[in-house]
C-alpha cells in the first residue's frame, strides 16, 4: 500500500479521524494529494473514454455520465487500484481515519468504478441507498478520488454537501468541496448525507474536459440501531427555483430554458416514480392472488406450521404497501410544488 497511496496521509491518521469526526454539515473529509502522484497519473492516462452505453440513464436515455463499474476490466493501473481499495491495510486506514470498523470492501462496485460527467451535467442533492442489493450490508461510507487535471470552481461540478436541501440555499448549509485532481473526498453515508453538484458549466474552449472520479463504496455487516433507517433507493430533491426569480419579474431566454430544464427533470422523475408505483401495484396484486389461493389451499390451513407460508405473503405485502406509501409520499411532490405553481403561471396548465 505504501507504495500507492502517499505516505503522509497514513502518517497523519489521527489527526485527519480528528477533522473527519468534526466536519460539519455531516462527518467528512477532504484529502489532497492523496495517492502517489505517479500512480494518481497512471490512473488518468488509462482512464476509460466516454461510452455511450454505459451512459444511459435512469429515464433509459443516453445521458451525460458513464458509469464504469467494472474498473478490473480497464488494465493493469486500475487492477492495482481495485487491490488496493480492497486490501486489509487499505481498509484499515479508513477505520482510523472515519472511526468505523469491520469495513467491507464490495467487489462489484455496484454505483461506483469510474465515473465522467460532461458539460451540461449536474447531480441534484440526494442521499444515497442504504443496503447493497445484494448482500443486503450497510452502506457506511463514501469515497470519491477526483482525477480531473484542470478545473476551475467556477465551472461547476464541485460536489456540495448540504444541511438540509430542502430549505432555499440561503438557509441551508452548504460545504463545497472542488474536484481537484488527486483529492479523495471520504464522507459517511447516513440518512442525512445529502451531497450532490451543480451543473457542469465549461467554456467553449474546455468542452474536451470532463469531470472524472473513481467511486467507492465500503459496508459494515451492522450498524448501530439509532442510525438505522428504513431500508430506501436513491433519494433526489429537486433543484430549488434560482434565488433571482421574483413575482413580477420578466423572463428572459436563459431564464426561460432554466424553467423548461427544471420542469423536464421534474416530469422525469415523476415518470419515473409512477412506473414504479404501478410495478409495485402488480407485483402486490400477484402477492394478494397468492395469498388467496394459499389459503384455500387444503394443506396449509391457519395454526399450522405450514401457516409461514401465509404470514411470509402477508409481510411482503405490507413491505409493498410501505414502500408504495413512500412513492406515493415522494419529496418530488412537495419540493417540486413551486415548479408546478410556475408551470401553471407560464402554460395554464398543471
Amino acid at each position: 500500500m505504501n507504495k500507492l497511496v502517499n505516505l503522509t496521509v497514513s502518517a497523519n491518521s489521527a489527526d485527519l479521524r480528528k477533522q473527519f469526526l468534526n466536519a460539519q454539515p455531516f462527518r467528512h473529509i477532504a484529502i489532497d494529494d492523496f495517492l502517489e502522484p505517479a500512480f494518481a497519473q497512471s490512473l488518468l492516462d488509462n482512464f476509460p473514454a466516454f461510452d455511450d452505453t454505459l451512459a444511459v440513464n435512469e429515464n433509459g436515455e443516453v445521458g451525460g455520465k458513464a458509469v464504469h463499474e467494472k474498473i478490473t476490466d480497464l488494465g493493469q493501473v486500475w487492477q492495482q487500484l481495485d487491490a488496493l481499495v480492497a486490501g486489509e491495510e487499505f481498509r484499515t486506514l479508513i477505520s482510523e481515519i472515519t472511526g468505523i470498523r469491520g469495513l467491507k470492501f464490495d467487489p462489484d462496485y455496484f454505483g461506483g468504478g469510474t465515473h465522467e460527467n460532461l458539460h451540461g451535467q449536474s447531480l441534484y442533492p440526494h442521499v444515497d441507498f442504504n443496503f447493497h442489493p445484494l448482500t443486503r450490508q450497510h452502506r457506511r461510507l463514501n469515497l470519491i478520488l477526483y482525477l480531473c487535471p484542470e478545473w476551475e470552481p467556477g465551472w461547476g461540478g464541485s460536489i456540495q454537501l448540504h444541511r438540509d436541501p430542502y430549505k432555499p440555499p440561503a438557509e441551508d448549509e452548504i460545504v463545497t468541496i472542488a474536484p481537484v485532481f488527486n483529492r479523495c473526498v471520504i464522507f459517511e453515508t447516513n440518512e442525512y448525507s445529502w451531497h450532490g453538484f451543480r451543473r457542469i458549466d465549461l467554456p467553449e474552449t474546455k468542452r474536451h474536459l470532463s469531470r472524472k472520479s473513481f467511486a467507492l463504496y465500503y459496508y459494515t455487516d451492522s450498524r448501530p440501531v439509532e442510525e438505522t433507517g428504513p431500508e430506501h433507493s436513491t433519494i433526489y430533491v429537486e433543484e430549488h427555483l434560482p434565488e433571482h426569480f421574483v413575482a413580477g419579474m420578466q423572463l428572459d431566454g436563459d431564464d426561460l430554458q432554466q424553467v423548461r430544464n427544471l420542469l423536464a427533470s421534474r416530469d422525469q422523475h415523476l415518470k419515473r416514480l409512477y412506473a414504479d408505483i404501478q410495478r409495485l401495484n402488480t407485483e402486490l396484486e400477484n402477492l394478494r392472488r397468492q395469498l388467496g389461493q394459499a389459503e384455500t389451499c387444503a394443506d396449509v390451513e391457519p395454526g399450522t406450521n405450514d401457516s409461514q407460508a401465509l404470514q411470509m405473503f402477508e409481510h411482503r405485502i405490507t413491505h409493498l404497501q410501505r414502500k408504495l406509501h413512500e412513492f406515493e409520499t415522494s419529496t418530488s411532490w412537495r419540493v417540486t410544488r413551486p415548479l408546478r405553481a410556475l408551470k401553471r403561471a407560464l402554460t395554464g396548465k398543471g
